[in-house]
């Protein structure tokens, strides 16, 4: 059992990783939402502006974070934020379409778990 929230953090931060380096290398094809759509119009707003480039590159460090046991919870803390945007992204602008993809759900029941696990270390944030 004491090995579970390391294979957990090594799926969480691969995915990170992976899926914060195509933005970059394109080597996963991803699907362009319908035209004119608010998913459309919204990646339409944050690509060029180059913010899409900034949160990849929260991704990547925030996956590398994770992975690691000594700055696991630092890695939660940056890619926290991303996968509620995630979350908020599906639920408002596909109107839970995506919601339970695949991906989206590993995401969050990792993050959760994790979250969970560290949950003695993250009080101290919240008890001052």
């Amino acid at each position: 059992m004491k090995h579970i929230p390391n294979i957990a953090a090594g799926l969480l931060g691969l995915a990170f990783v992976i899926f914060g380096a195509n933005h970059f290398l394109h080597f996963l094809e991803v699907p362009k939402p319908p035209e004119g759509s608010p998913p459309y119009l919204f990646f339409g707003a944050i690509g060029p502006t180059g913010f899409l480039s900034f949160v990849k590159v929260c991704e990547i460090i925030g996956g590398i974070l994770v992975v690691l046991p000594k700055t696991r919870n630092l890695g939660l803390l940056v890619i926290g934020p991303i996968v509620v945007n995630i979350l908020a992204f599906q639920v408002f602008l596909t109107k839970s379409a995506g919601l339970f993809d695949p991906p989206v759900i590993a995401v969050t029941v990792l993050s959760a778990y994790l979250l969970w696990v560290g949950r003695k270390k993250f009080s101290g944030l919240i008890n001052n």
